[in-house]
């Protein structure tokens, strides 16, 4: 036995270590509206994800970078926005619940919102791996919270012209 499996072995006394998950992208959907409620106040945000749902919110770990895609302006508006709105890195905590007023219980997480600029999502389309039919991209925000891969979301950080590094993305070398 190794001396690092006999400092962690049952009984010793020793904690063991507790590897961190893989940082993880997530884009959420809601109306701008909403979306920029959670970000209010950046450092003391939130998200909330499928009209307040627990489970999803329960996929996202600490660490894990939030954009926010917005259809339109306003909830079940008319008005087009199509467009990524706020980013941010999901802090530490579980999902918790909310009471917003006239009954409505949502959960949500806490975010570390970060400066960004809106980017349209249509001169992004070709180059997003997640976008797998060009006819009908908008399917895959039907269920309020997509996982996507690092370039993706590196690609849509890029075009809000997000502070690459506050989300832990190195810089590329010049």
């Amino acid at each position: 036995m190794t001396p690092m499996k006999r400092a962690y072995r049952a009984g010793s006394g020793a904690t063991p270590p507790h590897p961190t998950p893989p940082r993880r992208n997530w884009i959420a959907v809601a109306c701008q509206e909403h979306a920029l409620r959670g970000c209010a106040q950046p450092e003391h945000g939130f998200m909330q994800v499928c009209h307040g749902k627990q489970a999803p919110l329960q996929r996202l770990n600490a660490g894990d970078r939030v954009v926010y895609y917005a259809p339109t302006r306003t909830r079940g508006g008319q008005d087009k926005l199509q467009a990524f709105v706020s980013a941010g890195l999901v802090l530490p905590g579980p999902a918790y619940s909310f009471d917003m007023g006239g009954g409505f219980v949502p959960y949500r997480r806490d975010v570390a919102y970060v400066p960004v600029q809106p980017a349209p999502i249509a001169p992004l389309l070709d180059a997003l791996d997640f976008v797998e039919d060009r006819q009908h991209w908008g399917y895959r925000f039907r269920f309020g919270l997509l996982e996507v891969g690092d370039a993706d979301m590196r690609r849509i950080l890029r075009a809000m012209q997000a502070p690459l590094e506050r989300l832990h993305f190195q810089q590329p070398a010049a």
